[in-house]
C-alpha cells in the first residue's frame, strides 16, 4: 500500500497542492517578488544546483534573500554580512521558499520529503544516508517538523531516513499540518551562522565551512 502511494498517489497530490497554492496565493508570490526587487535588487530568484531523486541534479528556486556586498578586494562578504533585515524576515517566515512550488510542478520536488541539501555534501554521506535520495526532496519534511535547523546534522539525516522508510498518506498529512503550525509560529528557525555542529559539518567536512540550509 505504501509503495502504491509513493509511486502513484503522491505525485498526483503534489500537483494538486502546487496548483492550489498558485491559485490561492499567486498574489503573494507577485507581492514578495516586487518587494525583493525593491529591497534587495535583481535577480529576484536565487537558483542553485541541488541533488534530487536518485541523485539527479536540478535547479532549486528561491526568492533572493541576500544582497551583493564586496570587500575592498572585490570578494563577496560572508553570508551574515549580506543578509539584511528583510532577508531575515523572508527566511524566518519561509516566504523565500515560495518559488519551490514551481519545482514541485516540474517534478523535481515533492511537497513532503527530505530537504535538498548542497551537491558537495554527497561524498560525505554514509552508504545508509544516501538512501535519503530514494524519494524526491520536499518543500518540507519529517526533519523540519522535528527541530528544523535547530537539530544537529546526524539527527536530521536519521529523520530523513525515517521518512523514506515510513512514507505514507497519513504521515505526509501530519507533516503538512505541523509545518503550517511551525511557520505560523515561526519556531525552530535559524538564520545567519547559527547552525548546530554535527558529524557532517565537523568530522567529515572539516576542511570546508557549511552554509546555512533550510
Amino acid at each position: 500500500m505504501k509503495n502504491f502511494y509513493k509511486q502513484y498517489v503522491k505525485r498526483a497530490m503534489d500537483i494538486l497542492c502546487a496548483l492550489l497554492v498558485l491559485t490561492l496565493f499567486w498574489w503573494l508570490l507577485v507581492l514578495v517578488a516586487l518587494l525583493v526587487k525593491i529591497r534587495l535588487g535583481t535577480p529576484i530568484l536565487f537558483t542553485q544546483d541541488r541533488p534530487g531523486e536518485k541523485g539527479k541534479i536540478f535547479k532549486l528556486y528561491k526568492f533572493r534573500s541576500m544582497i551583493d556586498k564586496y570587500d575592498k578586494e572585490g570578494n563577496l562578504l560572508p553570508d551574515d554580512e549580506r543578509l539584511p533585515k528583510f532577508g531575515r524576515i523572508l527566511r524566518s517566515t519561509s516566504m523565500d521558499e515560495l518559488p519551490e512550488v514551481f519545482n514541485i510542478l516540474k517534478g523535481d520536488m515533492s511537497v513532503v520529503g527530505p530537504r535538498p541539501l548542497l551537491v558537495e555534501y554527497i561524498p560525505y554521506y554514509t552508504k545508509e544516508e544516501l538512501h535519503r535520495h530514494d524519494l524526491k526532496p520536499g518543500l518540507t519534511g519529517w526533519a523540519q517538523i522535528n527541530g528544523r535547523n535547530a537539530t544537529g546534522w546526524d539527527e536530521r539525516l536519521q529523520q530523513d531516513l525515517y521518512y523514506i522508510d515510513n512514507c505514507s498518506f497519513l504521515l505526509d498529512g501530519k507533516i503538512i499540518l505541523l509545518t503550517v503550525l511551525k511557520v505560523l509560529r515561526r519556531s525552530d528557525v535559524l538564520v545567519g551562522k547559527q547552525i548546530p555542529a554535527g558529524r557532517l559539518d565537523v568530522s567529515r567536512k572539516d576542511k570546508k565551512n557549511l552554509s546555512v540550509l533550510k
